[in-house]
């Protein structure tokens, strides 16, 4: 299959939806956890979780245009600029994928998909607690995206994970927890480590034509 740009813009709607958005492999699978300031929590799973830095910790995540209303997760960092992130693995896909319903603001995806909030120190918004690594993070920057979707910074300013899980050089062992990848907007996969190399020197390339 070779597709020029006409073909893309000229797929059918929902066939364009699932194949653009599973073309970059396996991404992150993460559930945002916020609150309003009336103490109205909010659960959505996201996919769009990437690293910026570490020093700052910093990561960012995409939502989706707000176009047509300000949805939960956005408004309620936005109230107070507090949200988490809580890693998804294996035994709860499920109430976590379908989080993604839309919801009535009065009602909250922790108490529809029967998933228990956590508190960690004074820490404003709810965790996921059957969630094994869980970021606590503080927003700094909203930017609007030429497509109209938002890439929200934050610093990390809070981590919560067993110290089995993470190694003496700091890498945390994903495998060890069924962490799950998503592709698209609704398939999940196992993640298993295959390898590990060393920081790349220039000097210490193997060769390659051997």
């Amino acid at each position: 299959m070779i597709l020029e740009e006409k073909d893309i813009k000229n797929l059918e709607r929902k066939y364009r939806l699932n194949l653009i958005n599973s073309i970059t492999g396996i991404k992150p699978a993460n559930l945002i956890g916020t609150i309003s300031n009336d103490k109205k929590d909010n659960l959505a799973v996201f996919s769009s979780l990437v690293h910026l830095g570490s020093n700052p910790a910093q990561l960012g995540m995409i939502t989706r245009p707000q176009t047509d209303g300000i949805k939960d997760t956005y408004a309620n960092i936005m109230q107070n600029g507090f949200y988490t992130v809580n890693h998804i693995s294996r035994p709860f896909i499920k109430k976590a994928h379908y989080t993604s319903a839309k919801l009535e603001k009065q009602y909250s995806e922790f108490d529809v998909m029967n998933i228990k909030r956590a508190y960690i120190k004074d820490f404003i918004a709810p965790f996921v607690a059957e969630s094994k690594v869980k970021i606590g993070m503080r927003h700094l920057e909203s930017i609007e995206l030429p497509n109209g979707c938002i890439f929200i910074i934050g610093e990390i300013v809070l981590i919560d994970l067993p110290d089995a899980l993470v190694d003496d050089k700091g890498q945390i062992n994903l495998e060890a927890y069924d962490l799950v990848g998503i592709s698209g907007l609704n398939a999940y996969y196992d993640l298993n480590k295959i390898t590990s190399f060393p920081y790349v020197r220039v000097n210490e390339i193997p060769d390659f034509n051997e």
